[in-house]
């Protein structure tokens, strides 16, 4: 856990190839996701990608790491841990925290809502599964890990 609930650190390092990795740390709270995402995207893996692969990315964060403070964490106190990997054209990404499991242990559908309720919520599932080519989800103990992978024209 971060002494500072304030601080988003981030440890970052080339790998061979350049494509590097960067491990990205931050409470789990809108202001420190917002601050958290912002550090991703200046890291080594997104900031060699083109600017459609990292639009991809950035939205493709910024729903998991809002449905983990939204839905794990519920509001309460925690950390989040983000690990970005480029592998020859796949954006790598594990992400972690010690919130609530997934309902049921699995990854929601991510199904479309209903368009004629034009709900307020509900595509977050959708659009990450849109924009990942694979994505596995386990809890081990207390800790949920979300492997996502992101193919990436580079």
């Amino acid at each position: 856990m971060l002494a500072d609930t304030g601080a988003v650190s981030v440890m970052g390092c080339s790998a061979s190839g350049g494509a590097g990795f960067a491990l990205v740390t931050m409470p789990a709270d809108s202001e420190s996701v917002r601050a958290g995402l912002d550090r991703a995207l200046r890291s080594s893996p997104l900031r060699g990608l083109g600017a459609d692969d990292r639009d991809r990315a950035e939205i493709l964060l910024a729903e998991v790491l809002n449905n983990i403070v939204e839905h794990a964490y519920r509001g309460g106190k925690g950390e989040i841990r983000l690990l970005l990997r480029m592998e020859s054209g796949r954006l790598c990404l594990v992400i972690e925290d010690e919130g609530e499991a997934m309902p049921g242990g699995h990854l929601p559908a991510g199904t479309l809502p209903d368009a004629a309720c034009l709900p307020e919520g509900g595509f977050g599932w959708f659009l990450i599964r849109a924009l990942a080519s694979e994505i596995a989800y386990a809890r081990r103990g207390r800790t949920n890990r979300l492997d996502v992978t992101m193919t990436c024209e580079q």
